[in-house]
Protein backbone atom coordinates (compact mmCIF):
# COMPACT_ATOMS: atom_id res chain seq x y z
CA UNK A 1 0.00 0.00 0.00
CA UNK A 2 1.45 3.27 -1.17
CA UNK A 3 1.35 6.17 1.28
CA UNK A 4 1.09 9.87 1.06
CA UNK A 5 4.45 12.26 1.49
CA UNK A 6 4.50 14.66 4.69
CA UNK A 7 6.40 17.64 3.95
CA UNK A 8 8.21 19.09 7.32
CA UNK A 9 8.43 23.28 6.43
CA UNK A 10 10.40 24.34 8.64
CA UNK A 11 13.39 26.93 9.10
CA UNK A 12 15.78 24.30 10.51
CA UNK A 13 16.93 21.32 8.02
CA UNK A 14 18.63 20.24 11.57
CA UNK A 15 16.15 20.49 13.56
CA UNK A 16 13.18 18.83 10.70
CA UNK A 17 15.92 15.77 10.01
CA UNK A 18 15.68 15.16 14.04
CA UNK A 19 11.92 15.13 13.67
CA UNK A 20 11.92 12.90 10.69
CA UNK A 21 14.32 10.58 12.76
CA UNK A 22 12.05 10.49 15.87
CA UNK A 23 9.06 9.99 13.64
CA UNK A 24 10.21 6.97 11.57
CA UNK A 25 11.54 5.60 15.22
CA UNK A 26 8.21 5.55 16.12
CA UNK A 27 6.27 4.73 13.11
CA UNK A 28 8.71 1.22 13.13
CA UNK A 29 7.46 0.55 16.66
CA UNK A 30 4.41 1.21 16.23
CA UNK A 31 4.71 -1.76 12.91
CA UNK A 32 6.24 -4.49 15.21
CA UNK A 33 3.88 -4.13 18.32
CA UNK A 34 1.41 -5.12 15.28
CA UNK A 35 3.32 -8.08 13.52
CA UNK A 36 0.54 -10.24 15.06
CA UNK A 37 -2.18 -8.23 13.29
CA UNK A 38 -3.41 -7.91 10.07
CA UNK A 39 -2.05 -4.31 9.25
CA UNK A 40 -1.37 -2.81 5.73
CA UNK A 41 1.03 -0.75 7.07
CA UNK A 42 1.14 2.24 4.40
CA UNK A 43 5.10 3.58 3.62
CA UNK A 44 6.14 6.67 5.51
CA UNK A 45 7.54 9.02 3.23
CA UNK A 46 8.56 12.28 4.82
CA UNK A 47 10.61 15.17 3.46
CA UNK A 48 12.19 18.42 4.57
CA UNK A 49 11.36 21.87 2.58
CA UNK A 50 12.84 25.32 3.95
CA UNK A 51 9.95 28.01 5.65
CA UNK A 52 10.54 30.71 7.21
CA UNK A 53 7.11 32.44 8.48
CA UNK A 54 9.41 35.15 9.73
CA UNK A 55 9.68 36.34 6.18
CA UNK A 56 6.79 36.79 3.31
CA UNK A 57 9.83 36.26 0.91
CA UNK A 58 10.62 32.78 2.00
CA UNK A 59 6.75 31.83 2.30
CA UNK A 60 6.54 32.66 -1.56
CA UNK A 61 9.82 30.46 -2.09
CA UNK A 62 8.10 27.89 -0.64
CA UNK A 63 5.36 28.31 -2.41
CA UNK A 64 7.14 28.24 -5.82
CA UNK A 65 9.36 25.18 -4.83
CA UNK A 66 6.30 23.33 -4.01
CA UNK A 67 4.05 23.97 -7.18
CA UNK A 68 7.40 22.89 -8.92
CA UNK A 69 6.91 19.36 -7.69
CA UNK A 70 3.79 18.85 -9.12
CA UNK A 71 2.25 17.64 -6.06
CA UNK A 72 -1.16 17.64 -4.60
CA UNK A 73 -2.41 18.66 -1.27
CA UNK A 74 -4.95 17.14 0.50
CA UNK A 75 -4.12 18.58 3.90
CA UNK A 76 -1.95 21.58 5.22
CA UNK A 77 -1.56 22.10 8.81
CA UNK A 78 -0.58 25.55 9.65
CA UNK A 79 1.00 24.78 13.06
CA UNK A 80 4.36 27.18 12.88
CA UNK A 81 4.28 29.67 16.36
CA UNK A 82 6.13 32.10 17.96
CA UNK A 83 4.68 32.68 22.04
CA UNK A 84 4.96 35.61 23.92
CA UNK A 85 7.98 36.97 22.09
CA UNK A 86 9.26 40.34 22.77
CA UNK A 87 8.22 43.32 20.83
CA UNK A 88 10.07 42.73 17.40
CA UNK A 89 9.15 43.53 13.76
CA UNK A 90 10.50 41.60 10.55
CA UNK A 91 11.58 42.83 7.35
CA UNK A 92 8.41 43.68 6.09
CA UNK A 93 7.43 45.57 8.76
CA UNK A 94 5.09 43.54 10.68
CA UNK A 95 4.71 42.74 14.24
CA UNK A 96 6.70 39.76 14.88
CA UNK A 97 3.99 37.13 16.40
CA UNK A 98 1.30 38.72 13.64
CA UNK A 99 3.53 37.80 11.06
CA UNK A 100 4.86 34.17 12.20
CA UNK A 101 1.44 33.31 13.61
CA UNK A 102 -0.59 34.25 11.06
CA UNK A 103 -0.01 37.13 8.22
CA UNK A 104 2.79 34.65 6.74
CA UNK A 105 0.39 31.06 7.54
CA UNK A 106 -2.85 32.96 5.54
CA UNK A 107 -0.50 33.77 2.78
CA UNK A 108 0.64 30.04 2.34
CA UNK A 109 -2.47 28.71 2.48
CA UNK A 110 -3.65 31.10 0.16
CA UNK A 111 -1.47 30.30 -2.40
CA UNK A 112 -1.63 26.51 -1.88
CA UNK A 113 -5.73 26.67 -1.79
CA UNK A 114 -5.64 26.63 -5.63
CA UNK A 115 -3.50 22.73 -5.72
CA UNK A 116 -6.27 21.71 -3.01
CA UNK A 117 -9.17 22.33 -5.01
CA UNK A 118 -7.92 19.77 -7.43
CA UNK A 119 -6.74 17.52 -5.37
CA UNK A 120 -9.86 15.64 -4.88
CA UNK A 121 -12.27 15.19 -2.38
CA UNK A 122 -12.55 16.43 1.22
CA UNK A 123 -9.17 18.31 1.53
CA UNK A 124 -8.16 20.18 4.96
CA UNK A 125 -6.57 23.24 6.27
CA UNK A 126 -6.34 22.68 9.94
CA UNK A 127 -5.48 25.99 11.72
CA UNK A 128 -3.30 25.22 15.05
CA UNK A 129 -4.77 28.17 17.54
CA UNK A 130 -4.46 28.32 21.14
CA UNK A 131 -6.68 29.07 24.22
CA UNK A 132 -5.01 31.98 24.77
CA UNK A 133 -6.76 33.70 22.33
CA UNK A 134 -8.89 34.68 25.24
CA UNK A 135 -6.80 37.70 25.56
CA UNK A 136 -7.10 38.96 22.64
CA UNK A 137 -8.19 42.59 21.32
CA UNK A 138 -9.70 43.85 18.28
CA UNK A 139 -8.36 46.75 16.89
CA UNK A 140 -7.00 47.56 13.77
CA UNK A 141 -5.60 50.89 14.67
CA UNK A 142 -2.89 49.05 16.95
CA UNK A 143 -2.77 45.58 15.55
CA UNK A 144 1.02 45.95 15.22
CA UNK A 145 1.73 47.52 18.21
CA UNK A 146 3.69 50.68 17.20
CA UNK A 147 2.10 52.70 19.74
CA UNK A 148 3.57 50.85 22.67
CA UNK A 149 7.58 50.92 23.43
CA UNK A 150 9.19 47.50 24.68
CA UNK A 151 8.05 48.37 28.33
CA UNK A 152 4.42 48.61 27.73
CA UNK A 153 4.20 45.71 25.61
CA UNK A 154 1.65 43.79 26.26
CA UNK A 155 3.05 40.18 25.04
CA UNK A 156 0.17 38.21 25.90
CA UNK A 157 -1.85 40.64 24.14
CA UNK A 158 -0.22 40.16 21.04
CA UNK A 159 0.31 36.67 21.53
CA UNK A 160 -3.41 36.01 22.03
CA UNK A 161 -4.50 37.99 18.90
CA UNK A 162 -2.37 36.35 17.05
CA UNK A 163 -3.65 33.55 17.73
CA UNK A 164 -7.17 35.17 17.70
CA UNK A 165 -6.71 35.80 14.48
CA UNK A 166 -6.03 32.22 13.00
CA UNK A 167 -9.12 31.01 14.37
CA UNK A 168 -11.36 34.33 12.90
CA UNK A 169 -9.53 33.46 9.35
CA UNK A 170 -11.17 29.90 9.80
CA UNK A 171 -14.70 31.06 9.69
CA UNK A 172 -14.18 34.02 6.70
CA UNK A 173 -12.23 31.23 4.90
CA UNK A 174 -15.25 28.69 5.44
CA UNK A 175 -17.69 31.02 4.00
CA UNK A 176 -15.96 31.74 1.13
CA UNK A 177 -15.62 28.03 0.23
CA UNK A 178 -18.69 26.65 2.08
CA UNK A 179 -19.36 24.70 -1.89
CA UNK A 180 -15.69 23.64 -2.34
CA UNK A 181 -13.73 20.60 -1.28
CA UNK A 182 -11.60 22.13 1.61
CA UNK A 183 -12.79 22.77 4.94
CA UNK A 184 -11.17 24.88 7.14
CA UNK A 185 -10.90 23.98 11.11
CA UNK A 186 -8.81 25.10 14.16
CA UNK A 187 -7.80 23.81 17.68
CA UNK A 188 -5.75 24.32 20.56
CA UNK A 189 -3.39 21.31 20.72
CA UNK A 190 -3.09 21.90 25.03
CA UNK A 191 -0.10 22.97 27.29
CA UNK A 192 2.95 21.53 25.20
CA UNK A 193 6.16 21.19 26.47
CA UNK A 194 7.56 22.19 23.55
CA UNK A 195 10.62 24.85 22.63
CA UNK A 196 7.89 27.70 22.71
CA UNK A 197 8.60 28.30 26.16
CA UNK A 198 11.99 29.45 25.48
CA UNK A 199 10.31 32.88 24.42
CA UNK A 200 9.01 33.31 27.99
CA UNK A 201 12.15 32.46 30.16
CA UNK A 202 11.94 36.22 32.07
CA UNK A 203 8.27 35.99 32.41
CA UNK A 204 7.94 34.44 36.32
CA UNK A 205 4.57 34.05 35.91
CA UNK A 206 4.39 32.13 33.00
CA UNK A 207 7.08 29.86 34.05
CA UNK A 208 5.34 29.19 37.61
CA UNK A 209 2.10 28.69 35.44
CA UNK A 210 3.71 26.14 33.26
CA UNK A 211 5.46 24.28 36.12
CA UNK A 212 2.47 23.86 38.35
CA UNK A 213 0.75 22.52 35.04
CA UNK A 214 3.58 20.24 34.30
CA UNK A 215 2.79 18.74 38.53
CA UNK A 216 -1.00 18.22 37.89
CA UNK A 217 0.07 16.41 35.18
CA UNK A 218 -2.01 18.31 32.74
CA UNK A 219 1.28 19.77 30.72
CA UNK A 220 1.38 16.76 27.43
CA UNK A 221 4.61 15.65 25.91
CA UNK A 222 4.87 16.65 21.83
CA UNK A 223 3.15 13.16 20.86
CA UNK A 224 0.57 14.02 23.21
CA UNK A 225 -0.31 17.56 22.02
CA UNK A 226 -0.25 16.30 18.35
CA UNK A 227 -3.17 14.19 19.24
CA UNK A 228 -6.03 16.89 18.52
CA UNK A 229 -3.91 18.12 15.27
CA UNK A 230 -4.39 14.68 13.88
CA UNK A 231 -7.40 14.30 14.52
CA UNK A 232 -8.90 17.47 13.00
CA UNK A 233 -6.29 16.46 9.94
CA UNK A 234 -7.39 12.76 9.02
CA UNK A 235 -10.45 11.92 11.33
CA UNK A 236 -13.15 10.04 8.92
CA UNK A 237 -15.72 11.69 11.03
CA UNK A 238 -15.20 14.96 10.40
CA UNK A 239 -15.04 14.80 6.55
CA UNK A 240 -16.81 17.99 5.92
CA UNK A 241 -17.10 19.85 9.20
CA UNK A 242 -16.73 23.56 9.32
CA UNK A 243 -16.33 26.10 11.76
CA UNK A 244 -15.43 23.85 14.55
CA UNK A 245 -12.56 24.85 17.09
CA UNK A 246 -11.46 21.56 19.16
CA UNK A 247 -9.73 21.07 22.52
CA UNK A 248 -8.97 17.84 23.38
CA UNK A 249 -10.45 16.31 20.46
CA UNK A 250 -13.99 17.73 21.03
CA UNK A 251 -15.49 20.96 20.29
CA UNK A 252 -14.96 23.88 21.79
CA UNK A 253 -16.59 27.29 22.96
CA UNK A 254 -14.80 30.32 21.54
CA UNK A 255 -14.74 34.32 22.96
CA UNK A 256 -16.77 36.80 21.14
CA UNK A 257 -14.88 38.67 20.06
CA UNK A 258 -13.39 36.13 17.36
CA UNK A 259 -17.32 34.62 16.76
CA UNK A 260 -18.45 38.17 15.59
CA UNK A 261 -18.84 38.43 11.73
CA UNK A 262 -17.99 41.86 11.43
CA UNK A 263 -14.45 41.35 13.36
CA UNK A 264 -13.69 38.55 10.62
CA UNK A 265 -14.44 40.58 7.91
CA UNK A 266 -12.78 43.56 8.95
CA UNK A 267 -9.75 41.94 9.72
CA UNK A 268 -10.05 39.59 5.99
CA UNK A 269 -9.64 43.30 4.39
CA UNK A 270 -6.48 44.58 6.40
CA UNK A 271 -4.85 41.12 5.75
CA UNK A 272 -5.67 41.46 1.79
CA UNK A 273 -4.18 45.22 2.10
CA UNK A 274 -1.21 44.30 3.49
CA UNK A 275 -0.18 41.08 1.30
CA UNK A 276 -1.24 43.49 -1.73
CA UNK A 277 1.32 45.91 -0.58
CA UNK A 278 4.20 43.74 -1.69
CA UNK A 279 2.58 41.86 -4.57
CA UNK A 280 2.48 38.88 -2.33
CA UNK A 281 -1.29 38.58 -3.70
CA UNK A 282 -1.73 38.11 -7.72
CA UNK A 283 -5.85 38.52 -8.75
CA UNK A 284 -6.08 34.84 -9.10
CA UNK A 285 -4.86 34.34 -5.97
CA UNK A 286 -7.59 36.63 -4.95
CA UNK A 287 -9.95 35.29 -6.67
CA UNK A 288 -9.49 31.86 -5.86
CA UNK A 289 -9.92 33.17 -1.86
CA UNK A 290 -13.26 34.81 -2.19
CA UNK A 291 -14.56 31.25 -3.98
CA UNK A 292 -14.49 32.23 -7.56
Amino acid sequence: MMGATVILACRSEEKAKEAMTWMNAEFQAEKDRKTKEVVDYPELRIEFMKLDCASLQSVMDFVKEFKNSGRQLHILVCNAGIGLHKQAYTEEGYELMFQVNYLSQYLLAAHLLPIMKTSGEDCRIILVSSEAHRFCEFNLDRIQGKQFNEQNFGRLLFYGNSKAFQIMQMFSMNRRLQNSNVAVLSLHPGMVETELRRNFKDMTIFNIFTSLTKCVGKLKNPFEGAETTINAAVSPALRGVRDIYYDNCKPANIHNIVTNTQNQESLWTYTLDCLKKGDFLPEDIIKCLEGT
